[in-house]
């Protein structure tokens, strides 16, 4: 089967609606980094912040990298540090 960004993306984002923490986080790289839709670093943070908000480590360490660099919205290094200590507390060990 041949790898269709556009239609992955789309399901991802059905998921997503429905709240699987998963979903939200493949959706959200896929903003991040423009597969399959527009690149756009502020739709990425609004998801991962969703799915971080539910305790996927991945989200809170991927919105810590959006926060400490200021991509997305506002640099905020109190909230990235807040964020990889989240995350390394559920041992993601790069946070």
């Amino acid at each position: 089967v041949p790898q269709d960004d556009r239609e992955a993306t789309r399901l991802f984002g059905l998921a997503a609606d429905q709240g699987v923490p998963d979903a939200m986080f493949n959706l959200t790289v896929h903003c991040a980094l423009g597969k399959g839709v527009p690149q756009d670093d502020a739709k990425a943070a609004r998801f991962y912040r969703l799915a971080a908000e539910q305790g996927d480590s991945h989200s809170q360490h991927n919105l810590a990298l959006l926060s400490e660099y200021g991509k997305g919205g506002p640099q905020d290094l109190g909230e990235a540090v807040h964020l990889f200590r989240l995350a390394a507390e559920q041992g993601l060990a790069r946070s």
